[in-house]
């Protein structure tokens, strides 16, 4: 159903922060997607860490940061939404995009004039309609929502930084949208890129004089502290005079001059007053009302210990007329949440306007990571976008030698490479190629009935395509744009309604799951349910336990396959929930082998380590009972026996080979077990996992009809039943239905061992679990 007046309302004002698991992303409504690059800096190759690895690219330490930006929704904040590393340490970024900033606004160098003030007694949707570009009050309320925006940020911990406007974006309605807030975030303060971040004439002075540092350059005991929310609220202060003067500031001074400027204000009583005889705009200043000038004046505030933060500022008596005009945004509860879903939900006293506005455009009511998601399935790509637009240039490496070199390396001739400086440009992504790819889907596509006992399959336009589809291999569904566009919709119906709708997600994940859906698919499927929020953070993440040095060993050496695992963020979710899960469980211990059983709830969870470690804590012990005790020996004697038999059976060459060379996995000792245990089983686990098969989707587990049979002793059968399924809850019955359609996406060898692999059963759910 199409969000309602009520609920836009709800969307048009200030935040507030909730513990809650990952919020799901706005829908993309008249905003577009854009696309933007920058260069990591470069490290050097020859240098290792203190750990005798290589130093993780600068690109990857961004990629890792990154990633909690896609959480921080707000109606005053441009949606991040994907970043892609590409060559030399390039980075493109994708986030929600406007047409139109305030940059415009000031190229048409008009002042502000004076509002009547029977305007502001308006109604509230008619005054911010109606309300003049050039007015005092839009200029109140363009101040108000900017501090919306910040206000949300530095409750994430995030400062812009880089606020200007350029960056300061106008929607379809005239609201704002804050872009770039997440560089200064994602670069560690401008430490990992070869650009300052911000812009010269709208840094706050405590900015200017603190200079740019880089971490090269000074040890971090005597690195400068980052900045604060008060240096936006400098940079917003600017911005407001620009649009009150009708006119950029410093524009007939340099880059130095302007900096001696700014910090020349020092001196002054009325940095306002001396800012507009510099520019030559006092007459326009003094015509100003005094709550405009009050507030430019809080905003331009030098020292910033007397300067505002962004909330108390929002507070003052300046917006008292604006303020009453917002409705506070309530960020909704997100799935796995204890917070009841819809308790926050309003309805207007006239249903009708519920559909009133109904457009066709059933696309743009999706989430921008869902448009962006089939944007790539449809062909979309990032850096041809970048390079159509003369974004990303190639250049010959000939044109990059030097002119004239010196014996001793010393070169001349060539100036300094400008592509490692940030290029402000985003490029609007086009949807044309989408919109065209999905012209035959119908609307009812888009709302899929969920009592339909009879075809999984939405119905479309284009159904006996659906159809077609749906009997095809598992890697040509998941690049199928239609197919995936209707299985993401289906998929998100049933998970709003977990757990009402448990027994129809297993009936449906038997068939697929999309892989964008599957992080929250999996752990609808493995049950998970009530605050687990509340029980990971109870649990001592930080009191030093004997496995933290295990950990620490295993975590760098083992997962640098990924490069999310492998950034510094994705090691410290690494240790956070693995710690969690080893001190919640005193009776089980930490064996080699449980971060790689980790690795893939955390990569589908990477924003949610709550529910990472409720996934993980509901895995082990229905498919990995008893495997992690302090004496598992037996148990890994089980899974090494079967192991050599589905080699024996799959590649009698190979095992007859093993054998003569005297390589039985069965018959390894001990030590040697413990050693290759991530390998023999557990890391072929996770190859499994990271697909998606049938078996843990749907929690049935079908054995092939096979001679293997033939070659596994019955007591062998049952305890390993035993080990893979937890018997609480759980009857063995037999089941003589073969599949008969295997992917070609993995090995035939890791479906056989993920399926128990002796005679025919299938592991159902009793009445009474």
């Amino acid at each position: 159903m199409r969000e309602g007046k009520a609920g836009r309302c709800q969307r048009s004002g200030q935040g507030h922060l909730r513990r809650s698991s990952t919020p799901k992303m706005f829908p993309l409504k008249d905003a577009e997607m854009g696309a933007f690059t920058f260069f990591a800096s470069a490290l050097p190759h020859d240098v290792c860490g203190s750990n005798g690895l290589p130093l993780t690219p600068n690109s990857i330490k961004i990629l890792g940061r990154f990633q909690i930006l896609k959480t921080v929704t707000h109606p005053r904040l441009c949606q991040y939404v994907d970043i892609s590393r590409g060559k030399h340490e390039r980075l493109v970024v994708v986030a929600e995009h406007c047409e139109q900033s305030l940059e415009d606004l000031l190229r048409e160098r008009k002042p502000v004039r004076l509002t009547p003030r029977k305007e502001s007694f308006k109604p509230k949707e008619k005054f911010l309609q109606e309300c003049s570009l050039y007015s005092y009050s839009k200029v109140l309320c363009i101040a108000f929502e900017v501090l919306q925006g910040l206000q949300y940020m530095n409750k994430h911990g995030i400062v812009h930084r880089a606020l200007s406007p350029h960056n300061i974006l106008l929607d379809q309605k005239g609201h704002i949208k804050l872009a770039k807030f997440g560089l200064y975030h994602m670069t560690a303060h401008g430490d990992d890129v070869d650009f300052p971040i911000g812009y010269p004439s709208y840094l706050a002075p405590e900015v200017i004089a603190q200079g740019i540092f880089k971490s090269t350059d000074h040890m971090s005991s005597e690195k400068p502290l980052p900045s604060g929310p008060k240096s936006d609220v400098w940079s917003l202060g600017i911005v407001l005079f620009e649009l009150c003067v009708g006119r950029k500031l410093f524009q007939s001074l340099d880059i130095s001059e302007r900096l001696k400027f700014v910090l020349t204000l020092d001196c002054v009583d009325d940095t306002v007053i001396v800012l507009a005889e510099e520019h030559g705009c006092l007459d326009i200043i003094k015509e100003l009302p005094e709550n405009v000038i009050d507030l430019l004046k809080k905003c331009l505030t030098f020292h910033p210990t007397k300067r505002p933060t962004p909330t108390e500022l929002m507070k003052d008596e300046v917006f008292s007329e604006v303020s009453p005009l917002y409705t506070p945004f309530i960020e909704p509860a997100s799935l796995f949440s204890s917070s009841l879903r819809c308790a926050d939900l309003t309805l207007p006293e006239d249903i009708s306007q519920l559909y009133k506005d109904i457009s066709s455009d059933y696309l743009a009511e999706r989430s921008i990571e869902e448009v962006y998601y089939l944007w790539c399935l449809a062909g979309g790509d990032l850096e041809k976008e970048l390079v159509n637009k003369e974004i990303i240039r190639s250049k010959p490496p000939i044109c990059t030698l030097p002119n004239f070199l010196f014996e001793d390396g010393e070169s001349f001739g060539q100036g300094r490479d400008r592509s490692s400086l940030l290029d402000d440009t985003t490029v609007t992504l086009s949807l044309c190629q989408l919109r065209n790819r999905l012209k035959d889907v119908g609307g009812e596509a888009f709302y899929p009935l969920l009592e339909d006992d009879q075809s999984n399959l939405p119905h479309s336009n284009s159904n006996n395509e659906l159809s077609a589809a749906a009997t095809l291999p598992l890697i040509i569904r998941e690049r199928d744009t239609e197919y995936q566009l209707n299985r993401i919709i289906l998929f998100d119906r049933l998970l709003k309604a977990y757990p009402y709708k448990k027994n129809q997600i297993w009936k449906e994940a038997r068939i697929d799951i999309p892989p964008l859906m599957r992080g929250l698919t999996w752990a609808a499927l493995l049950g998970v349910e009530g605050a687990i929020h509340a029980k990971y953070d109870a649990i001592d993440k930080d009191t030093p336990i004997p496995t933290d040095r295990q950990i620490e060993v295993d975590i760098p050496r083992c997962h640098q396959y990924d490069e999310l695992l492998s950034s510094p963020e994705g090691h410290a979710k690494f240790r956070r929930v693995l710690k969690a899960w080893v001190v919640s469980h005193p009776d089980l211990v930490y064996w080699q082998g449980l971060d790689s059983l980790c690795a893939p709830f955390l990569y589908l969870n990477f924003n949610n380590e709550a529910l990472a470690y409720a996934c993980m804590s509901a895995f082990i012990p229905k498919y990995l009972y008893n495997f992690f005790l302090k004496d598992n020996s037996h148990v890994i004697q089980e899974y090494l026996t079967v192991f050599s038999q589905m080699i024996a059976f799959h590649d009698p060459e190979l095992s007859n080979h093993l054998n003569e060379i005297g390589f039985i996995p069965d018959k390894l000792t001990l030590n040697a077990v413990y050693e290759n245990q991530s390998i023999c089983f557990v890391g072929l686990l996770k190859a499994l996992l990271t697909d998606s098969m049938l078996n843990l989707q749907s929690q049935i587990l079908i054995a092939v009809e096979s001679e293997v049979q033939h070659h596994i002793s019955l007591l062998s059968i049952q305890s390993l039943q035993r080990q893979i399924c937890h018997p609480k809850g759980y009857e063995v019955v037999s089941h003589r239905d073969v599949d008969q359609d295997f992917s070609n996406t993995v090995p035939y060898l890791l479906r056989c061992l993920s399926i128990v692999s002796v005679s025919p059963i299938q592991i159902q759910e009793t009445p009474s679990h």
